[in-house]
């Protein structure tokens, strides 16, 4: 019985020696996962095993991975790995693969890194705003969680902004692009208008129907009122004799009904600021327009701190409620006592005495939660600034000059403005009415975004934050001097014949 026994032990032995890496790897992990309580240390040897399967399809299937990852933005959803570390997914790990390939693949081969960044301006602004990061993760009062941002960032504008210079060759990858994000986003959609209609409609009911595609209403509608920007230049942009036109308005009529019943007002005020935004860039009155925001909202600062004016909107803690009838939330908003507006004072102020405090490099990325609440004033509080959820400052702007300080902020306000200038150059110089209006929507989009962002900081998240940087990527392509060149040769055929 030993005898026949000793050749398996034999082989046992021999095996693990083969394997030590793995052995030794699955019991270090086992014993910290028992040691500091957290399980996720077991994923580490799991993904050591899964890392030559993964590394092969991202290096084989790239394109392949894009397109599904475009796919997968409106259908991710979000998974708390740990209190402090949270996963959108599907669609992050596919960043995460695809950033890995293309870093990969410059290594082999330089030239694989896409020349028509390098010869942008807007992707020079991006490089900065990067190096920036860099510094503010030095200056950071939690170096850790500003990696962690700077590691996000970086994941984003690999796979959104240099990846589409290498997948995107023509006016059907374009399409294409657009219909990876509008199919799934009309399912989901579909499922909450249906999901909705069991509830009455109701205002209430707005929470309990996106889950699990989306966290709340607000980012639902957001990314919902940008796609309805893409959905409409696609409508525009097909042959009257497609017979896929009519069910592209049907379409259009489906999603109008559900950004509606999101009851979301951000998402309302950027389509009207959507379709201003188009006829601002129609009548070339982009640089205008921008100087008048930028006019606005300095005199607005003033005014706030002249004499203390920002106590006037100080709320009553008693009567700042949240309203289950959506007709007294809108009067709430008005009158400034919805308990969400009164929030949103009472964060703006605290972020407004953090900047004054660090006003160069800023508490560093990711570190407003941990900061905020000794900048805070009890005039301004309400029941709900537990902020049990740990939620952000609710304004992109304000987050951005705490977080990296006011050259942070400065670098970020270049880039949107030069993208929405770039958007309406392109479409008064390009020829070809298909990318022409696709530099409008990129405008349309940029300008939601915006305004989104000033009672919000969805940047940060899947939704949002993808179809910011893949507008860059687009304004990158479509300003490529070469594209501009075939695209011009072809008009000039189509109008000699």
């Amino acid at each position: 019985m030993k005898e026949s026994n000793f050749p398996k032990l034999q082989f046992l032995i021999s095996y693990i020696k083969g394997q030590w890496i793995n052995v030794l790897l699955f019991i270090s992990a086992l014993i910290l996962s028992v040691w500091t309580n957290q399980f996720w240390w077991m994923l580490i040897p799991f993904i050591w095993l899964l890392f030559p399967v993964c590394y092969g399809i991202a290096i084989n299937a790239t394109e392949l991975l894009f397109w599904i990852m475009l796919c997968m933005l409106p259908l991710s959803t979000e998974l708390e790995v740990t209190d402090s570390l949270g996963l959108d997914f599907p669609d992050e790990p596919l960043q995460m693969l695809l950033t890995g390939a293309f870093i990969l693949s410059i290594i082999k081969n330089p030239r694989f890194f896409p020349r028509s960044c390098l010869k942008s301006n807007l992707f020079f602004i991006v490089i900065i705003h990067m190096c920036w990061l860099v510094v503010c993760c030095f200056f950071s009062t939690n170096p850790i969680l500003s990696i962690k941002f700077l590691l996000a960032r970086t994941w984003y504008i690999i796979p959104f902004v240099l990846l589409p210079q290498i997948m995107i060759e023509t006016k059907k990858d374009f399409i294409k692009v657009a219909y990876c994000l509008l199919l799934p986003m009309l399912f989901v959609v579909c499922q909450a208008l249906i999901r909705h209609s069991f509830l009455s409609f109701s205002f209430e009911g707005v929470k309990k129907i996106y889950d699990p595609y989306f966290r709340n209403h607000v980012n639902y509608s957001a990314m919902l009122v940008c796609l309805i920007a893409v959905s409409c230049c696609i409508w525009y942009l097909t042959s009257k004799n497609n017979p896929f036109k009519k069910w592209m308005l049907a379409s259009i009529v489906i999603a109008v009904a559900g950004l509606i019943l999101s009851f979301s007002r951000g998402a309302w005020v950027a389509l009207l600021a959507g379709i201003i935004t188009a006829v601002i860039i129609h009548f070339n009155r982009m640089k205008e327009a921008i100087v008048l925001f930028c006019v606005s909202m300095f005199m607005l600062c003033v005014w706030l701190n002249h004499n203390n004016n920002y106590l006037r909107f100080a709320p009553d803690y008693t009567h700042t409620i949240f309203h289950t009838n959506f007709t007294e939330h809108l009067k709430a908003t008005v009158s400034l006592k919805d308990v969400s507006d009164a929030e949103r004072f009472y964060r703006w102020i605290a972020a407004v005495k953090m900047i004054a405090a660090k006003p160069y490099s800023g508490f560093g990325p990711n570190n407003f939660y941990a900061n905020y609440k000794i900048y805070t004033s009890n005039l301004f509080k309400t029941w709900v600034s537990s902020n049990n959820d740990h939620s952000t400052v609710h304004n992109y702007l304000l987050k951005t000059a705490l977080e990296q300080g006011i050259p942070g902020l400065i670098i970020i306000l270049v880039l949107f403005g030069s993208m929405l200038i770039r958007s309406q150059t392109l479409y008064l110089k390009l020829h070809d009415p298909f990318y022409k209006y696709c530099a409008m929507t990129i405008g349309v989009v940029i300008t939601m975004i915006l305004t989104l962002n000033m009672l919000s900081d969805l940047i940060e998240t899947d939704k949002i934050g993808s179809l910011f940087w893949l507008c860059l990527g687009f304004l990158i392509l479509l300003e490529h001097p070469v594209k501009q060149k075939i695209e011009s040769t072809a008009t000039t055929k189509i109008s000699t014949q």
